[in-house]
């Protein structure tokens, strides 16, 4: 019972002040709000992206093999997908700053923990707690959007926040990558603990729970927006908008298509360091330059894919949804299709890969789903998302791990790879497909398929 106190929202307070004051006010705790949601919620994945930068030197020493690996970059994707659920549900009845705070400081007490050697069973227990730890910080800040900014304003600065992402990808690969190989895979978990914490003491200080707690109006009034009637009304709103979500069909095909997009996204995130070093022949530095490409212009993707979609269509996600889904599919034809080591192709591709990624993870991975659900029930509807998505992800890990492991050879008592292929023949020419090329492409289209189910769905008032 103490630790649901803990998390209670903060209570309301009276509304003071002039209208001067309060507009005042209110201008800088949205600023507090959004630099919390996109710095905050990047240092989050540099405690989850961390395993990504070190696969090579641990299964090099010894440590871990690539299907050890796999099985626990699993566990945090099945963790994080019920964790999601579990929290985005719970984010909209909680103490969104003590929320956001303690699932970081959970992930890097995990983070730090596995700088020690420890069974691969014990390092999958602690890899999924790190995983469910993280599932707190979405819906934190999806919440935290819905309280601190009205309707019209939602894709703008939905897609500022999904920039996090991007800052915490390039922090990962650039930085942590740097202190791995400069100090060895173990600071490197120790460096990402670090960054953590510093997240927890910004989100702390600097992160409110909603208008009211800082005495100011909710932001429907303040903004001027229409609340309906049987909204303002009704004592069991969240739980009847929750309802809405979990029967609306449109957030289910939603959820699925970003479940397929999450494939190639943590295919990519994942196993795309490991590619280019064993099938390609890149070292780890030249590799994760390579993939830091992808969080870079990711970053561009996702900052104005939310002013993309509200000035050029009219606040429409789904025609740049198709777009960029195809971009996408490109995108991974070019670096897993072409032969040999052209970094300029991969440059490009990783170009391409990750300002559709960043569009996509925006639009997918949440406000498409946010649009179609009541507005109080935003969480809920990020949590049916986000199950489906690290499921995806959680797959995507397994049968990687297990492709790229079933095509390993020993050659003079060193481990080899040699990708598996297909051999498809084409106007007397033959083409050499691998499995794993086929597993990453497919499910950047049957991502695409799925979006377009939800073609004329019109987004909730």
């Amino acid at each position: 019972m103490k630790i649901l106190s803990f998390f209670k929202p903060a209570p309301h307070r009276p509304v003071t002040g002039t209208p001067e004051e309060q507009a005042r006010d209110y201008r800088q705790s949205r600023r507090q709000a959004i630099f919390v949601m996109v710095t905050v919620y990047g240092l989050y994945y540099v405690c989850r992206l961390s395993l990504n930068v070190m696969k090579k030197p641990l299964v090099d020493s010894g440590y871990l093999t690539t299907e050890q690996l796999g099985f626990i970059g699993s566990a945090l994707f099945f963790a994080y997908a019920v964790g999601k659920c579990v929290n985005g549900f719970l984010a909209d009845r909680c103490d969104i700053r003590k929320f956001m705070s303690v699932g970081l400081f959970v992930s890097a007490l995990a983070n730090f923990a596995l700088g020690f050697r420890m069974p691969a069973v014990l390092f999958a227990v602690l890899w999924g707690i790190n995983g469910y730890a993280q599932s707190m910080g979405a819906p934190a800040s999806v919440v935290g959007l819905a309280r601190w900014f009205s309707n019209r304003e939602r894709g703008t600065y939905y897609g500022i926040w999904c920039t996090s992402h991007n800052l915490g990808e390039a922090l990962t690969f650039i930085l942590t990558s740097l202190i791995v190989t400069s100090f060895g895979w173990q600071w490197g978990f120790v460096g990402a603990s670090l960054f953590g914490l510093v997240g927890v003491v910004l989100a702390w200080t600097l992160y409110h729970d909603s208008p009211q707690s800082r005495g100011l109006p909710p932001i429907s009034e303040w903004s001027g927006e229409t609340v309906p009637t049987e909204k303002a009304k009704s004592p069991t709103s969240v739980g009847a908008g929750q309802k809405a979500v979990l029967m609306n069909w449109a957030v289910w095909m939603i959820a699925l298509s970003s479940a397929f997009i999450y494939v190639a996204r943590y295919a990519i995130n994942s196993w795309g360091i490991y590619f280019l070093e064993m099938k390609k022949g890149y070292s780890n530095i030249e590799a994760s330059s390579i993939i830091s490409v992808n969080a870079i212009f990711g970053l561009f993707g996702t900052l104005f894919s939310g002013v993309i979609s509200d000035k050029l269509f009219s606040g429409r996600r789904n025609a740049p949804a198709l777009i960029f889904g195809l971009m996408n599919t490109v995108a991974l034809c070019l670096f897993l299709l072409v032969p040999g080591a052209h970094k300029w192709v991969d440059v490009v591709a990783m170009v391409l890969f990750g300002t559709s990624i960043g569009v996509l993870f925006c639009f997918l991975g949440g406000l498409m789903a946010v649009d179609v659900a009541p507005k109080n029930a935003a969480g809920a509807a990020l949590g049916v998302v986000g199950i489906a998505s690290y499921l995806g992800a959680g797959i995507q890990d397994i049968v990687s791990g297990y492709l790229i492991k079933s095509q390993g050879a020993v050659e003079g008592g060193k481990e080899v790879y040699e990708f598996a292929h297909t051999v498809f023949r084409f106007n007397g020419c033959e083409y050499a497909v691998d499995h794993i090329a086929l597993f990453w492409i497919g499910a950047s289209l049957l991502s695409v398929l799925c979006a377009l189910t939800v073609w004329n769905v019109k987004p909730k008032e």
